[in-house]
């Protein structure tokens, strides 16, 4: 993969500014029609996406279509089936104070957008913020992830196909090209990455004052509570856990459950991974060899009890699904966010200690599951602890809903994006009073 050398990005982002100045992306038929020029886009290259995402990280078609392409097409026909209505001004009353007068609200375009990408939803973690660029009406310069370079590919031949460079186009490289990128002065950030990369784009960020979204993770728990449906609750680790070999930032990291129902759970659990996933690679690949060492190394490290995988393939990039038990606080498999497919398990005795214990630990999680038929109960613990997002009885599928804002809170991000939301967020509150 050729990249490029600063004076030709300095070049790109200098057409961006031209472009922008000239109000073109202010027309919401502009924006309506980059929209279906992405769609089409997209479409076009889906037998390359699904060729590509094979190679980086072992996506089934079935994972590609649920959370990767179907996913960005999803959100391109919600944003085309609302954008005339959420342009519109919102009128507000005038106080006696500024009367007689006209108030309103309308959301203007920052400008020259910096996507950066994450490598385990390349397509849907890179192209969705990117439809919320477009529908705010700015343009927009995409980094996506250097260790996916074979989806990176795909994705610039799609924007390449669907834009011009001067409104929207993708840098590809690695950290000398991010570096370089982050020192421009972009109207708009938005970066889906580790919560140290983060604090190194907000650090950017600020040298230009430069509004950032950070899309994060940590360790988010699933809580299963003693009267929970114990087959609902496996069925739902099964795939929120393991689905994309645990690289997914909602993903369970860590399963806390009461003491009187652990044994017949993790019985379920365990047999149900034997069978369902009993090879090396069976929950796809790692991104890289050495994220697959330091998984391993994990599992050595611990003190818990390994009651099944645990087993590591650097030339296949693969690590198994992993559970192990008798985990501790202070053990190593705790210590930060896993992303990868093992689930450590500790148990609690008594409601109001694990929900101290959970946001004394590992606060702020993006998103925090509980599992339970006292639905008022359920909801009265995620009320105490502060997330991303949370799920009574599910996992991650919150996330693909255009009407739920998605983003952390604390160390686990900042802003939030999906539907109309992404619309807001790529989009500043412009206060207007017309007097007579």
């Amino acid at each position: 993969m050729n990249y490029l050398p600063t004076t030709a990005i300095d070049a790109l982002f200098s057409a961006q500014k031209a472009f922008f100045a000239t109000r073109a992306t202010a027309d919401v038929g502009f924006r309506k029609n980059a929209l279906k020029q992405l769609r089409a886009a997209v479409v076009k290259n889906q037998e390359a996406l699904y060729l590509a995402l094979a190679e980086d990280l072992g996506k089934t078609r079935e994972v590609v279509d649920l959370a990767e392409i179907g996913e960005v097409l999803h959100e391109i026909d919600f944003a085309l089936a609302n954008l005339d209505e959420w342009v519109v001004p919102e009128p507000v009353p005038t106080p006696e104070i500024i009367a007689p007068s006209e108030c309103y609200i309308v959301q203007e375009p920052y400008g020259v957008a910096y996507i950066i990408g994450p490598f385990n939803y390349p397509v849907n973690l890179t192209l969705t913020p990117l439809i919320g660029a477009i529908v705010g009406g700015n343009t927009c310069i995409i980094k996506p992830s250097e260790t996916t370079p074979e989806t990176s590919c795909v994705i610039e031949k799609i924007i390449a196909e669907a834009f011009a460079p001067e409104y929207v186009t993708v840098v590809q490289g690695g950290r000398d090209e991010n570096t370089h990128l982050l020192s421009l002065p972009f109207d708009f950030i938005f970066f889906t990455g580790s919560p140290n990369v983060g604090k190194v784009v907000m650090k950017a960020a600020a040298e230009h004052l430069t509004p950032v979204v950070l899309e994060l993770g940590g360790k988010c728990p699933l809580m299963v509570l003693p009267d929970a449906d114990l087959d609902h609750t496996v069925d739902q680790l099964m795939f929120g856990k393991f689905i994309n070999s645990g690289q997914t930032c909602i993903a369970p990291d860590y399963l806390y459950v009461h003491s009187s129902v652990k044994d017949a759970l993790l019985q379920r659990l365990v047999d149900r991974v034997k069978v369902e996933l009993p090879e090396v690679n069976s929950t796809g690949k790692i991104v890289t060899a050495h994220q697959v060492a330091r998984l391993d190394s994990l599992v050595k490290e611990t003190r818990g009890k390994v009651l099944v995988g645990a087993q590591a393939d650097l030339d296949k990039r693969a690590f198994s699904a992993t559970v192990v038990d008798k985990v501790q606080w202070n053990d190593p498999l705790m210590a930060e966010e896993l992303f990868g497919p093992i689930l450590p398990v500790l148990e609690y005795d008594d409601v109001p200690t694990a929900v101290n214990l959970i946001n004394q630990h590992h606060p702020k999680p993006l998103a925090v599951y509980v599992f339970g038929k006292d639905i008022e109960l359920a909801k009265g613990i995620i009320d105490q602890i502060q997330s991303g997002d949370a799920q009574v009885n599910g996992v991650i599928v919150h996330a693909f809903s255009p009407h739920l804002p998605f983003g952390g809170i604390g160390a686990s991000g900042m802003g939030e994006y999906h539907g109309r939301f992404s619309y807001l967020t790529f989009t500043h509150k412009k206060s207007v009073r017309v007097a007579p």
